[in-house]
């Protein structure tokens, strides 16, 4: 009777496990399902609930990409930045003249999730070679002046078959592109 009851112990303990491994999500296919999404690009400042809010999901920027991908693994951004940024407000950049956090922004900026992902010793480095960009890394980049964007590397391929393409949000919605390389790149990251 113990041998069957241990037979049958080990027998739930693996179909459990199994469960949560097919459960499972990577960042590169949490970018791939948000571009079944219709978002508008939308960068108005929007006050949502904290933790865990969201601008309306209908409306996004590139940030919201980064955030809602993560969200789908269980991570918040937006309570993980408020917290550091809390916590060492002084190492975050300071463009918008705040004086203090505001939970509702800080995690929607590149600058802010640039600063927050190298102080969780995520930074990877930037080259000009398609394969050190692996899928579920993070690119930001340089568009221009001051305006900077963020992206998702996914683990589908260009039609050359030589680099990964990109979920990002760059005014078109959530789309993914063949865009590593169309801009300055000024951040990698390796996700958390």
């Amino acid at each position: 009777m113990k041998k069957l009851f241990l037979i049958v112990s080990l027998f739930c303990v693996n179909i459990l496990i199994s469960q949560n491994v097919v459960q499972v999500s990577t960042l590169s296919d949490a970018a791939l399902a948000l571009t079944k999404q219709q978002v508008t690009y939308d960068p108005s400042y929007f006050s949502i609930a904290y933790p865990n809010g969201d601008v309306p999901s209908s409306k996004g920027v590139c940030t919201d990409v980064v955030i809602r991908a993560y969200r789908k693994l269980g991570i918040d951004l937006q309570k993980a930045v408020h917290e550091d940024m809390k916590t060492n407000f002084s190492l975050y950049p300071k463009i918008w003249g705040l004086k203090r956090t505001d939970r509702n922004i800080d995690h929607r900026r590149v600058p802010n999730l640039m600063v927050y992902f190298k102080r969780q010793n995520a930074q990877k480095p930037i080259t000009n070679n398609p394969k050190d960009y692996m899928p579920g890394d993070i690119v930001c980049w340089n568009l221009g002046g001051a305006i900077t964007h963020i992206g998702i590397v996914v683990d589908r391929k260009s039609n050359d078959g030589k680099r990964n393409l990109i979920v990002h949000n760059i005014g078109s919605g959530q789309v993914l592109e063949d865009s590593l390389f169309d801009f300055k790149i000024i951040g990698h990251y390796r996700s958390l």
